[in-house]
């Protein structure tokens, strides 16, 4: 074996070293983007469990709730700030699970959960008359997906059970 044969085997052993390191760092920057999405994902679970909190534990806020549902406009201002408020909270959180997509890091399975909440939340005319107020607050680009929702028209169901006729007038 002469210098020139041990130099090119030193070569490939090299190049193999190079190629391994090579691979364990895409499958380590694979997990770390994985483990990030985690994190997004269970901060957004962690906000959005707290917007439902909030007509669980207020029965005051659940009755505004469903009057705001059926007609923002009919509420007086205290509780349109209210409505407001939980509103805000709501596209917002949206809003940043819509961005969690369009970036890759939600699935459109998860992404669809949350169109059809925003679908079921946004087919009623207080939400539609609450939108009109504050769509200017988010973006382009989500703003037009929540305008498509509307566009669609969809059919009030959401609290179809509850009697909104009767609820609003508590």
């Amino acid at each position: 074996m002469n210098w020139e044969m041990l130099s090119a085997i030193g070569q490939v052993v090299a190049a193999i070293g190079v190629i391994i390191s090579l691979i364990y760092l895409a499958v380590q920057i694979r997990e770390q983007n994985k483990e990030r999405r985690r994190a997004g994902i269970n901060i957004l679970t962690v906000q959005w469990s707290d917007l439902v909190k909030t007509g669980q534990e207020s029965r005051e806020f659940a009755a505004l709730f469903l009057r705001g549902m059926r007609s923002f406009q009919d509420l007086d201002a205290p509780d349109k700030l209210s409505f407001s408020a939980f509103f805000t909270r709501y596209t917002r959180n949206c809003e940043g699970m819509f961005i969690y997509y369009r970036d890759g890091a939600l699935e459109k399975a998860l992404w669809d959960e949350v169109e059809r909440t925003m679908t079921d939340y946004f087919a009623y005319a207080g939400v539609k008359e609450w939108w009109a107020t504050r769509k200017h607050w988010l973006t382009d680009e989500f703003r037009a997906v929540v305008e498509a929702i509307i566009a669609r028209n969809p059919e009030p169901k959401l609290y179809a059970a509850y009697n909104l006729d009767r609820s609003s007038k508590t």
